[in-house]
């Protein structure tokens, strides 16, 4: 059995852990709301770029970009996997990675290839440990500050590698923020970048069209030579907005649930140790009373 003395330094370093998770938690809570805000200032941004950007495709037509076109082969796959640099985030980083597993193995097939760009180090070391081609790797931008800049040059390079014909095929894995308990991976394609399907009215099952019609000057293919990249690097700043927010939130619940976990290994080893202490005091009890029973008799 354990002594007091044990069980007392037991009780100080959960205390001294619970103090640390606390302290993450606030932290995390902290620039939570900070992620929060960005993406949710920039979401009605994204959401209209893209509907603007699905009329003038309809416009212009399947032809009117090398980016819209599928390719007749599909053997190098690109995959942009954005992840944490940091743990103590729950299943975050593994959920992500699993996700890009799955895309491996539903992807596979003879003579074909994949390489990945990473976001953070739990991806790259999870590329390494597999054996997987990096590209490109990009340190110490999920769950800090960054600027739109950072999507851009990483997503120009993408579309230079896609035209250039050293991706025939570009996916993007991220961890899409549902709430405060729910950040789920998702993958999304990139190039070709898939077409637009209209929207059906929830209550009617009736298709009804896009967007109302746009004028646009010059000509809508002229356009979307310039907006197609630019919906790339949209697709990509908003990926990292949403996996930077959907970390500190699992971050959050994470220390959340070791603080309430410290709780209860305070309380049980407190209980513990009443219970050590107790015992020590009737046994020393016991001892007095028989010396003085020895005594008189």
């Amino acid at each position: 059995m354990a002594t007091l003395k044990d069980i007392q330094l037991k009780i100080t370093g959960v205390k001294k852990t619970k103090q640390i998770t606390k302290a993450m938690n606030m932290v995390a809570t902290s620039r939570l709301r900070g992620a929060q805000a960005n993406m949710g200032a920039f979401r009605p941004y994204a959401e209209k770029f893209g509907e603007v950007l699905g009329s003038l495709a309809e416009k212009a037509g399947k032809g009117a970009s090398p980016l819209l076109a599928p390719r007749e082969e599909v053997k190098k796959i690109h995959i942009v996997l954005c992840t944490s640099d940091r743990g103590l985030c729950g299943g975050f980083n593994i959920n992500l990675t699993d996700k890009a597993a799955a895309l491996i193995q539903e992807k596979s097939g003879e003579d074909i290839t994949f390489s990945f760009t990473n976001f953070g180090k739990k991806g790259r070391n999870y590329c390494r440990k597999e054996g997987l081609d990096i590209i490109e790797e990009h340190l110490g931008v999920v769950g800090s500050s960054f600027d739109f800049s950072v999507a851009s040059t990483a997503g120009k390079k993408l579309v230079d590698g896609f035209l250039s014909g050293d991706y025939d095929e570009v996916y993007m894995i991220l961890s899409e923020f549902l709430g405060m308990a729910k950040q789920t991976p998702v993958v999304q394609q990139l190039l070709p970048i898939p077409a637009i399907e209209a929207k059906e009215e929830e209550d009617l099952d009736v298709e009804v069209p896009y967007l109302a019609e746009h004028i646009c000057e010059p000509s809508a293919g002229e356009l979307l030579g310039e907006l197609l990249p630019r919906n790339i690097y949209v697709q990509l700043f908003s990926a990292l907005l949403e996996t930077s927010t959907s970390e500190h939130a699992a971050r959050m619940m994470a220390m959340d649930n070791a603080t309430k976990a410290c709780n209860d290994m305070i309380d049980e080893l407190t209980l513990t140790y009443n219970k050590a202490r107790q015992a020590g005091i009737t046994a020393d009890l016991m001892d007095i009373v028989g010396g003085a029973e020895a005594l008189k008799g």
